[in-house]
């Protein structure tokens, strides 16, 4: 079995599992794990004709049990983060910034490994910028999906959020993912370099 094959299995039954009797309602769970159940099939049936890196899937593994966790919890009651909360005497339960900021780091290096290799884009200033640009947008949709299912439902919308009470939560949101992104290229970049290289070779 192949690592990616690996991956797919367990967050597959991951999804399978924390569905079976979530904390949060039902209608919750299905918000915060709804991009999972979109994801899953697409690397499933791509995965042989395009192989991503090792690390883009290991990240997209990480991002989506991420929000498997935060759909099962709810991102504003996070155990390990009510710790922290309690802890470290803070204003709310950070596990939503901490998914928001992935939500840029995960982006950015599979929208970098798109670029490089479907586009005839290089490395350098023009790549960074959109590889921003990718992260920014997709953060922002995701913010525009929160506010549609507000004006919907206003019960779900209160544990979909997660705003804790925040004015700002929507800015937050996106300013981490572009933190995440910028993290993700200057920090990862050097180890997705390798990888690629490896694999085109």
């Amino acid at each position: 079995m192949t690592e990616q094959k690996g991956w797919f299995y367990f967050v597959f039954t991951c999804l399978i599992v924390s569905g079976i009797q979530p904390v949060a309602d039902r209608l919750t769970w299905f918000l915060e794990t709804f991009p999972v159940m979109i994801a899953l099939p697409i690397l499933w049936f791509s995965h042989k004709k395009f192989v991503l890196t090792k690390l883009s899937y290991r990240l997209l593994t990480i991002f989506g049990l991420i929000l498997i966790v935060g759909g099962y919890y709810t991102y504003a009651e996070n155990p390990l983060f009510n710790w922290i909360q309690t802890e470290f005497d803070l204003a709310r339960n950070h596990y939503d910034r901490f998914g928001h900021f992935l939500q840029g780091v995960v982006p950015a290096i599979v929208g970098r490994e798109l670029l490089l290799r479907t586009s005839p884009l290089q490395r350098g200033k023009w790549l960074f910028a959109l590889v921003c640009a990718i992260s920014l947008s997709i953060s922002a949709f995701y913010e525009l999906i929160e506010w549609w299912v507000a004006t919907i439902n206003d019960q779900a919308a209160e544990a979909f959020l997660g705003t804790q009470g925040d004015n700002w939560d929507t800015q937050w949101d996106m300013f981490l993912a572009l933190l995440g992104s910028l993290f993700a290229q200057l920090v990862l970049a050097k180890q997705h370099d390798r990888q690629l290289k490896s694999l085109i070779n």
